[in-house]
């Protein structure tokens, strides 16, 4: 029988886990057993995190950021979509757009609602935190761009409001 050395782990199943960690190249890995955890580095570094870039307010223009997942352009264009006017609401951040606070409950602003600035008018789901978004404008709500549990990009405009 295998020699116990920490809580739930033994000597043979620690081995295991350290081939798997160098065979994989993870930088490491950790269990948990109850109130216990073990955690196995490899020999890969973990790359220091990336800053993230300042948001502009939502709403405002993008500035110099260059366009994200822009298709090349063909080189016959095709005809361009009609301007659209009114005030864009932006997404201020990746994620899931939702329209109300739980599937449940009816959405927090639609079509033809007026909003005051500082009312949150929708939830982005990112890394499991639910943000919610508070309108940075009065108006009426024009447009809704994207649909309840949509993948959103940070900058994306999530509604227009006259």
């Amino acid at each position: 029988m295998s020699e116990k050395i920490y809580g739930q782990f033994d000597l043979e199943t620690i081995e295991k886990l350290a081939d798997i960690v160098n065979n994989k190249e993870l930088s490491e890995l950790t269990l948990a057993d109850g109130d216990k955890t073990i955690t196995i580095k490899g020999k890969r570094c973990v790359p220091a995190p990336v800053p993230m870039p300042m948001m502009p307010p939502m709403g405002a223009p993008m500035g110099g950021m260059p366009p994200m997942n822009v298709p090349p352009m063909s080189e016959a264009p095709a005809a361009a979509p009609a301007a659209v006017s009114g005030t864009k609401v932006t997404a201020p951040i990746v994620g899931t757009f939702y329209a109300a606070p739980s599937p449940d409950s009816k959405p927090f602003v639609k079509v033809g609602d007026r909003i005051k600035k500082g009312d949150v008018i929708f939830i982005i789901e990112s890394m499991k935190v639910m943000s919610e978004v508070p309108s940075e404008f009065d108006g009426v709500v024009k447009e809704i761009c994207v649909n309840n549990g949509d993948a959103v990009e940070f900058g994306q405009t999530v509604m227009i409001l006259e």
